[in-house]
């Protein structure tokens, strides 16, 4: 994992324009994921000071990305994690042992007490990434999130640190 640069543009159209992505991501994720959605994200993950955005490297070329979102007030000890790979990279194991790196990178370096994340009912994949990383599924929030005018439940998994 490493910070985005700016000459990673082709390489996010290249892996992140894909409905599969998409179809499990929120909608501020788009598709078509053109150049200039590129540079927009790029811009803003360079400069975003509270939160940390990450691209996920295979030999020096961008083939995903996670982030962690801090939360403030009395949520300040939570954090969010999601991220997103290229397809042709599914089932290598790379999003766990991102997720895996990141998580204990924060519970080092950040006063959070609880990682968690929120993930569509239809984005199986992506539970079985969290339980491997140890996190557990707290709660099903029935019927909250709309994706491609498909109204899904939302699972919640979680990952507290330890005492």
């Amino acid at each position: 994992m490493r910070n985005w640069i700016p000459g990673d543009a082709g390489a996010l159209v290249k892996h992140a324009n894909n409905p599969l992505i998409s179809a499990n991501m929120r909608d501020s994720f788009p598709y078509p994921y053109t150049f200039d959605d590129a540079k927009l994200w790029l811009n803003f993950a360079r400069h975003e000071e509270k939160d940390l955005f990450l691209a996920i490297d295979m030999r020096g070329e961008a083939i995903g990305g996670i982030g962690i979102h801090f939360f403030f007030d009395v949520y300040r000890i939570n954090a969010e994690v999601g991220y997103w790979l290229s397809e042709i990279y599914w089932s290598n194991g790379i999003v766990t042992e991102a997720v895996s790196t990141l998580v204990a990178y924060i519970f080092e370096k950040y006063d959070v007490t609880r990682i968690f994340a929120g993930v569509f009912e239809s984005n199986t994949a992506s539970m079985r990434v969290l339980e491997k990383c140890g996190f557990i599924r707290e709660a099903i929030h029935k019927n909250c999130v709309i994706k491609n005018s498909k109204v899904m439940d939302e699972y919640i998994w979680a990952v507290y640190r330890s005492s």
